[in-house]
């Protein structure tokens, strides 16, 4: 569900109360646990924490004039989503963190490629994912997005 906003504070208004709740918590952790050095601002028309063009002049490589995205968050119709590139990129990071979802979670895990989608807001593992956050820095998603997704 795209919302048109200009500011993130705008885009928490206009969700429903406990979508709003959700939404601020994993902005803040987002906030706590993300390693210096990425940027928040609205990409896509959600919140998402990217490496900024100081730190990567090429952009992102679907369209350059945008700062590679790393972990977006967003109200869908049906779901809160958060969109972590980093997961989806590291075969290692993504079994550490399906390893992890049993111990922080009773329900079955909603997820697609980088995907992790919840309809219940009661059911976010937010200790799971202040862990999941604070695992990848700008440097190191930045050398696993060249090796990845850039073509050579």
């Amino acid at each position: 569900m795209k919302h048109e906003v200009s500011t993130i504070e705008d885009y928490i208004k206009k969700l429903p109360d406990d979508r709003q709740e959700a939404m601020t918590h994993l902005l803040q952790l987002l906030r706590e646990k993300l390693p210096e050095g990425f940027k928040e601002t609205l990409s896509y028309g959600m919140p998402t924490f990217v490496v900024p063009f100081s730190l990567y002049p090429a952009g992102y490589h679907c369209n350059t004039k945008q700062e590679l995205p790393f972990i977006s968050v967003a109200s869908q119709k049906n779901h809160l989503a958060i969109y972590h590139m980093g997961i989806y990129a590291d075969k290692g990071l993504m079994e550490w963190f399906l390893q992890q979802w049993n111990q922080y979670s009773s329900h079955k895990i909603d997820m697609g490629k980088s995907c992790i989608r919840f309809k219940n807001m009661q059911k976010i593992p937010y200790e799971l994912f202040g862990e999941l956050f604070a695992k990848m820095n700008p440097e190191a998603w930045i050398a696993l997005y060249e090796k990845e997704f850039r073509k050579k």
